[in-house]
């Protein structure tokens, strides 16, 4: 289901808790590395076939899923003997923000909302990605999972979060690509979410599940 400005109730809403990507930047460019630009690089350096390394790989990826180390570029660049910030940079054209994510930025900025990026990507990864975007400055906090060791999946991460910045669950929006994630969020106790249907911009959208959706910011500007 797609929801309105309406529907958003920013009088109680104080805080907003946004992801990186596929939420505020394309996910595109991280489809596109793990999926295409990462087998085909690491199929060179072990001198086999593309076909073959993608499958491992894409195995490898299913098996970590939702884990610490599925989202860590230490883990990979040790376990592939490949620096995965600098193959990033090999695609780095392929950053995008998503449309209209700097205008929501200003937007909750007008309303006086507290803005804190949560996510689940590398810092190292994630500071490449500020490099080429302008959206760094929009925050007033920037977390990263890596900084509690456990991702968004797991309680342990929210509890920590709220530690740090004592925002209050019942005043808070969240906002996230990840179902897995808002569900996460939702067991917490975080009141408001919302689930971006559209996280990559080259793919079709998700079908709306159990939470608020929308494809585009466009939907709660308007």
């Amino acid at each position: 289901m797609s929801v309105k400005k309406s529907v958003l109730d920013w009088q109680n809403i104080d805080t907003v808790l946004l992801d990186l990507d596929g939420t505020l930047l394309d996910l595109h460019f991280d489809n596109y590395f793990w999926l295409e630009h990462l087998p085909k690089r690491w199929a060179e350096k072990m001198d086999k076939p593309e076909h073959e390394c993608r499958s491992y790989l894409h195995s490898e990826f299913q098996r970590m899923c939702g884990s610490l180390n599925w989202y860590c570029l230490d883990y990979w660049s040790e376990r592939l003997q490949m620096d995965m910030v600098e193959l990033k940079r090999e695609i780095t054209t392929k950053i995008k923000t998503r449309p209209e994510a700097k205008k929501f930025l200003n937007f909750l900025s007008d309303l006086g909302k507290q803005k804190i990026l949560v996510t689940n990507g590398h810092r190292d990864g994630m500071n490449l990605k500020f490099a080429y975007t302008e959206i760094a400055e929009c925050f007033d906090e920037v977390v990263s999972c890596h900084d509690f060791g456990v991702p968004k999946e797991e309680q342990d991460f929210w509890v920590q979060l709220q530690k740090l910045h004592a925002f209050d669950k019942k005043r808070t929006l969240f906002i996230d690509d990840n179902e897995s994630v808002l569900d996460s969020a939702q067991q917490y106790g975080i009141s408001h979410l919302l689930q971006i249907l559209k996280p990559d911009l080259q793919r079709p959208s998700s079908l709306p599940g159990r939470f608020l959706a929308i494809e585009h910011f466009s939907e709660i500007l308007n």
